[in-house]
């Protein structure tokens, strides 16, 4: 089995659903349904409970990442690269990349730097309030059990949005003391630690973690000119988190944490800016044979500031072109309940309301150093839903089968946006009228197990509600200016999968057949030269393939995943010039290779091959961003049983990854090969 301990309140799937009896040895077990009987493997995260295991997605293909230690500049969104089909807006990760470019997807539902899968932290989610796109230098400070990948749409109960599937992060408490220190390339440092244990009746852990760099020079060698140089980076956060007992079945869990991000892009007048708070409190409670609930609330506060530059052809001079500062809060709760059916709890059922509000104040229209112009933008939106989802069936060998839905009530409110010349006159001062509609969302899904085979299919329907930066935000890149649209409908997607799983004596196979269509999906289409708008497209049609196969090798688990995505546009009126295209950021072939140790010897180490094709920078295909094989590998030594001494490196190739390119041809490049060595502690 797989099993998570985690600090969260996990809703997970029965372990007979793997052919494993469930084993519960504490109030805090929780086990995670593959998508294949799995043989007696664990994955132990000492942490605290949630939810006993009740029904679920075990119709869905799903993936487990672990060995997620934080220090010598892992990065997590770098991790999420190992499973293809999972696609970052930008192949840069987050020391290099604009934040505001960080959205994520899955199976082709590409175009848009929003994300268009729900990520979540402890059933929190963790898309920017105002933008849609991933901080995810703010989970850097945060000691992670493991990573839940769900691909598909429909998945209720996790929340609207989950287009394209949700990414669930799930921390866990430290018992003890683990720490790294480590420096690399470019004078590099990356130093984390986490502290917790036993308080009164309760845990607390408290994690941290400081990373620094001089950076590397983002644009590609031979076409820099005088303006270009290193992009520096600084990041920071520190986590609290609370676990207590509040009766023999129930407890409080409560978590604190901020964050700080500092980049930049490698010119002047490129610096940003982030700066977040979060905090959550939830309360569980789980009788063993009796009906089971769970509430949530949470608070995300964000403040983004960024710089934006004009770069003189040739590149020997450059000028600000806009100074950006984006407030934002999201708000949320959640309540679910499950019932005793039987002595067991087949159903869930539950409700939840998530608020976000914001607006982008910027300074533009630049004489020298001083703005000339000034413009606000926002508004707020808010999601109130309700959910159910009910699994029968024969949990081992047999047929399962899970039926999910939920209904949504979504509400835009006014949204406005406002120019003026700084010291005189008003250009525009636009009202946009409240807006308010109902979405449904849900999935349908059946398994069949016999020994180690199983055969599933599903059909999912899902949604998205336009960002408050897609609503209201025009923007500027280079000569490139694209305008918002206060009129956006939200998307929708209706999609389903076939898969075959089998798994035997440390060998798992996996393949998945898929089929999605997204209406009104949301892309900036160009109506002029220099000119485009954010518009719904009548589709985007995506179809393809998932592999993945693993095979434990004595002391090493090898595993590889390959994704094939045939997406194409469908549009007509002013978008038609983009019918029959491939959406922009979505590489036809993706996939991954990679050894890790598994065992406690004194040697340790992993080696992870990737490779992505060429995609589209642009929605009419005009700027080709090349393919790229990259790869990393790193060795550890346990000198005692507290201290180890590792070594690693990204990049080893020192391969040119086209990250992004110009209107003009310039190519930015994603990270160089870099070097790290240090020590880890654990007491």
């Amino acid at each position: 089995m797989i099993r998570l301990l985690t600090g969260v309140a996990l809703l997970a799937m029965p372990a007979a659903a793997m052919g494993q009896e469930a084993v519960d040895d504490s109030d805090t077990a929780v086990v995670l349904q593959m998508t294949a009987p799995i043989p007696a493997e664990e994955i132990v995260v000492t942490g605290a409970g949630s939810l006993r295991p009740s029904g679920g997605d075990s119709v869905q293909t799903t993936a487990v990442l672990r060995d997620l230690q934080p220090g010598f500049g892992t990065r997590i969104e770098n991790r999420l690269r190992d499973e293809a089909g999972i696609v970052q807006f930008r192949r840069s990760d987050g020391r290099s990349a604009h934040p505001t470019s960080q959205g994520v997807t899955l199976r082709g539902l590409g175009g848009n730097a929003s994300s268009r899968a729900l990520v979540t932290l402890d059933g929190v989610p963790q898309a920017d309030p105002f933008g849609g796109w991933v901080p995810w230098s703010a989970y850097d400070a945060i000691n992670l059990g493991g990573i839940v990948i769900a691909r598909g749409g429909g998945s209720g109960a996790d929340g609207p949005g989950a287009l394209a599937g949700t990414i669930g992060l799930y921390s866990t408490m430290t018992d003890g003391v683990t720490a790294s220190a480590a420096y690399g390339s470019r004078d590099s440092w990356d130093a984390s630690a986490s502290v917790g244990g036993n308080l009164g009746n309760g845990q607390v852990a408290v994690d941290g973690r400081y990373s620094r760099g001089d950076g590397f020079v983002p644009v590609a060698s031979g076409q820099r000119g005088a303006v270009d140089r290193a992009a520096p980076y600084e990041q920071g956060g520190l986590g609290l988190r609370l676990r207590f007992d509040a009766g023999d079945d129930s407890r409080i869990e409560a978590s604190l944490r901020g964050f700080s991000d500092r980049r930049d892009r490698g010119t002047d007048f490129t610096t940003s800016k982030t700066d977040g708070v979060d905090a959550s409190l939830r309360v569980v409670h789980d009788p063993a044979g009796a009906a089971q609930w769970l509430a949530l609330a949470y608070v995300e506060v964000r403040d983004f500031d960024s710089g934006f530059a004009s770069v003189a052809a040739g590149r020997n001079s450059v000028a600000p072109a806009l100074f950006q500062r984006v407030p934002a809060t999201g708000l949320g709760a959640r309540f679910e309940l499950r019932p005793a059916i039987s002595g067991d709890n087949p159903l869930r059922i539950g409700t939840d309301w998530r608020r976000t509000t914001g607006r982008t104040e910027e300074d533009f229209f630049f004489s020298g150093v001083t703005p000339g112009r000034h413009r606000i933008a926002g508004g707020s939106s808010d999601t109130v839903g309700a959910f159910a989802e009910w699994s029968a069936g024969d949990a081992g060998d047999g047929l399962l089968w899970t039926l999910s839905g939920r209904v949504d009530h979504w509400w835009l409110g006014e949204g406005y946006r406002l120019e003026r010349n700084i010291g005189g006159s008003t250009i525009t001062n636009l009202r946009f009228a409240a807006r308010q509609g109902w979405e449904g969302s849900g999935r349908a899904g059946v398994r069949w197990t016999s020994d180690a085979l199983s055969l599933r299919a599903a059909a999912y329907r899902g949604w998205r509600l336009p960002t408050l930066n897609e609503l209201y935000r025009p923007f500027r890149v280079g000569a490139e200016v694209t305008t918002a649209n206060e009129m956006l409908e939200p998307e929708r997607l209706w999609g389903g999968e076939v898969g075959v799983d089998w798994a035997s004596d440390g060998t798992k196979l996996s393949a998945t057949l898929f089929a999605n269509h997204l209406s009104n999906a949301i892309a900036n289409v160009t109506l002029a030269p220099n000119l485009n708008q954010r518009q719904n497209l009548d589709a985007i049609d995506s179809k393809g393939i998932e592999v993945s196969a693993e095979q434990r090798i004595g002391p090493a688990t090898l595993r590889a995943t390959y994704a094939f995505t045939d997406a194409k546009v469908d549009a007509s009126g002013m978008a038609s010039t983009l019918d029959g295209r491939r959406p922009a950021q979505i590489a036809k072939h993706g996939g991954s290779v990679s050894l890790r140790s598994n065992d406690d010897g004194p040697f340790g180490g992993f080696a992870t091959l990737r490779y992505i094709g060429k995609q589209n920078e642009d929605d009419r295909g005009l700027l080709v961003l090349g393919d790229a094989l990259t790869l990393d590998a790193g060795l550890s030594w346990r000198l005692n049983k507290a201290v180890s001494i590792e070594a690693r490196g990204e990049n080893l190739f020192d391969e040119l990854v086209p990250a992004a390119i110009s209107a003009s041809g310039v190519v930015e490049r994603a990270t160089p090969r870099t070097l790290w060595v240090g020590a880890r502690a654990s007491f």
